[in-house]
């Protein structure tokens, strides 16, 4: 009798069925999900819909967001992975304690953050001061504050991913590199980093993604300036008051935007990393 070839012609079992409860609990969640943006979309003018958004206004501000935010993305990139580095391989008296400073503005009210920014780069902060007086550097109510702003509370989101992935990380390929007389920059640079790429994807789309909807430190550190500081959700803002045709627009664009980005990106970069093709 023949067993067949190599390839095993076996289905694997499928899972059991959730219990009627679990998927009437998930269905709740899927709606309290749903609903807000069904709604909003319900609500959107369509037939001033590209008016509105064509609007010198709210084009100005987009163009700020995305500008800002990916600003932000590639410092929380440029600063983020060395620090997960330092976090994940390195071991010294108050680690634990630094790991948590550094997540700090992940759990911290965003307007909170702000208040910190001001008191630390503020006119009369503690760095603020030293920095106008010296090198006439002014940090509030300019777009670098907004990029400053961004970068403070979206950095722990790639921060958290990256260390994660460096702590999971297979450490025979990195022993191997250095028996072959590969420096440490070389294993870092051709063995480490390919290896956690997954999560260095996911780690900046998760702090750009946090960036382009910062909005409380954005505004209590940069302030709300049209053409200079009033990002998109600023703009949000400031439209419910006075145009709210054109804030439903503008939340539309920026979940289209954001949303896109996480679906294009999610099997690919965003999946476990044994889902993660060659």
């Amino acid at each position: 009798m023949t067993t067949g070839g190599p390839r095993s012609t076996r289905r694997a079992t499928p899972p059991p069925r959730p219990p009627v409860p679990v998927l009437l609990l998930a269905g709740i969640a899927i709606a309290f999900f749903a609903l807000p943006f069904l709604g909003l979309l319900w609500r959107v003018p369509w037939g001033s819909a590209w008016s509105l958004l064509t609007d010198p206004a709210s084009l100005t501000a987009l163009r700020l967001s995305i500008e800002c935010s990916v600003l932000a993305a590639v410092l929380s990139l440029v600063l983020g992975v060395p620090l997960s580095w330092v976090l994940a391989r390195h071991s010294f008296p108050g680690r634990r304690l630094l790991r948590a400073l550094c997540l700090l503005s992940l759990v911290l009210p965003p307007v909170v953050a702000g208040v910190a920014l001001f008191a630390a780069f503020g006119r009369r902060g503690m760095l603020g001061g030293p920095l106008s007086d010296w090198f006439g550097l002014h940090l509030p109510f300019t777009t670098a504050g907004v990029v400053m702003a961004q970068t403070f509370v979206a950095m722990p989101f790639l921060v958290l991913t990256v260390e994660a992935a460096l702590r999971g990380v297979d450490h025979r390929p990195e022993d191997a590199a250095r028996t072959l007389g590969a420096s440490s920059w070389t294993v870092l640079r051709r063995v480490t980093l390919p290896a956690i790429r997954p999560a260095l994807i996911a780690g900046t789309v998760l702090a750009w993604a946090r960036a382009l909807g910062e909005f409380g430190a954005t505004i209590t550190f940069a302030g709300n300036l049209p053409g200079t500081t009033q990002t998109a959700p600023l703009a949000v803002y400031r439209a419910l008051e006075t145009d709210p045709d054109q804030a439903l627009v503008l939340s539309v664009v920026l979940i289209t935007i954001s949303f896109a980005v996480l679906l294009g990106l999610r099997d690919r970069w965003l999946a476990p990393p044994s889902a993660v093709g060659p």
